[in-house]
């Protein structure tokens, strides 16, 4: 079996994490665009490789799947997923700790909105690139300090970095942050579903659909993490300005054998309770993005 991957070391340790599960594959390597701020630049060369047959599958991080899928791809598979939280690298062990007025290095509105709430003496400085990149540009004095997400960091084994993972009553993930995705033309899911995790499906779908009822994107200040609790799904959702001045949260449980549900529910909730207004305002504000 062939994969569609992108080259860099995190997505080819990803796609390798799969192809192991499979009983082994051939990377297909693809090249992106590099435009900054465009994140579906991430999957556009794995699904136009699976669409033409140059791979039977591509694997993406999650969170950068746009909401919609692409006609012609579907979905095979959820693997079992990895730590979901936000992770702090940098001095403090805790956000309270973090030295009044640090440079984070963060290009996330959602991160950006989600700290300056609680820290708004906190300076929030454009940083980009990978995982390697960053955790660079912090080394040279960038910045003070940044924000990844726990599950890059651990699947390159670079975990021991991490000053402190931030809880998720602190800082919503993106929808789908830790999670895999292994995508396939439609039609053809059954080979890869053998290696699905019902579970990280079911909260992946809830998340999914939370953010596509709002009609965000991965570039929003949104936030949306699904988990299984006592046998019950429950779906945190935050919106929130970049600035941390204005934001929204809300909490929803329900069956997990209908996450898609319980995720239009949360969002139709949080815009009621003001998050479409607060998602047309950031698009106002940052266009660029």
């Amino acid at each position: 079996m062939r994969i569609a991957t992108r080259s860099s070391a995190l997505a080819m340790t990803q796609s390798g994490l799969v192809g192991d599960a499979l009983g082994g594959a051939e990377m297909v390597e693809v090249t992106t665009d590099s435009t900054p701020g465009d994140k579906e630049r991430f999957v556009r060369g794995v699904e136009a490789a699976v669409l033409e047959g140059m791979a039977e599958i591509g694997v993406h991080s999650a969170k950068d799947l746009p909401g919609k899928m692409t006609p012609g791809l579907a979905i095979a598979a959820v693997p079992e997923r990895e730590d979901a939280r936000d992770a702090w690298i940098g001095p403090g062990s805790s956000i309270a700790e973090i030295p009044e007025g640090a440079r984070v290095g963060t290009v996330s509105l959602r991160r950006r909105a989600q700290l300056l709430a609680v820290r708004p003496d906190l300076q929030a400085v454009e940083l980009r690139g990978n995982v390697d990149t960053r955790l660079r540009k912090l080394r040279e004095g960038e910045a003070d300090g940044i924000i990844l997400a726990m599950a890059g960091l651990n699947r390159l084994g670079r975990g021991d970095e991490v000053s402190f993972a931030i809880p998720l009553e602190e800082m919503t993930p993106a929808a789908g942050q830790g999670c895999l995705v292994v995508q396939t033309r439609s039609g053809a899911e059954t080979g890869p579903r053998g290696i699905n995790d019902f579970q990280s499906e079911a909260e992946l779908l809830a998340e999914r659909a939370a953010v596509v009822a709002l009609e965000a994107d991965c570039s929003s200040p949104v936030g949306i993490h699904a988990r299984h609790l006592n046998g019950r799904l429950v779906v945190d959702g935050f919106v929130g300005l970049a600035d941390g001045s204005t934001w929204v949260r809300d909490r929803l449980e329900g069956d997990p054998g209908h996450p898609e549900a319980i995720g239009r529910e949360l969002a139709r909730r949080m815009a009621v309770a003001g998050a479409t207004d607060i998602l047309r305002q950031s698009a106002e504000l940052h266009r660029e993005f």
